[in-house]
């Protein structure tokens, strides 16, 4: 993945995945959080792109990332908001950001 289109492209999916898995109880915290530790060694291959605005699908992307790393395993289970705005994030994923961007999502690049 040689771009930063590319690896939000092709890590969107399997970001939705995992969070969808996950909050569904299907796969255990240690696999999500896993992943995350994977994608953020995977950005530091990523050498082209860098300086160009970010897409929508990015913006939701590092959100997400930024969500399922910040809050502790039991809120991002109990917390009916917190489920709420990852489930608009991750339909957005799913849909490759054609939908608008869900409300305070501001992600941005580590």
């Amino acid at each position: 993945m040689s771009t930063v289109s590319d690896f939000v492209h092709s890590k969107s999916k399997q970001l939705a995945y995992y969070v969808r898995f996950f909050l569904q109880q299907k796969i255990p915290y240690s696999e999500l959080d896993l992943f995350f530790w994977d994608t953020m060694e995977e950005w530091t291959q990523v050498k082209k792109g860098k300086h160009l605005p970010y897409e929508n699908t990015e913006q939701i992307f590092w959100h997400v990332l930024h969500q399922i790393h910040y809050w502790p395993q039991r809120t991002l289970i109990e917390d009916p908001y917190l489920r709420g705005e990852l489930e608009t994030c991750l339909y957005c994923l799913e849909n490759e950001g054609i939908y608008p961007l869900p409300l305070d999502c501001i992600g941005i690049r580590p």
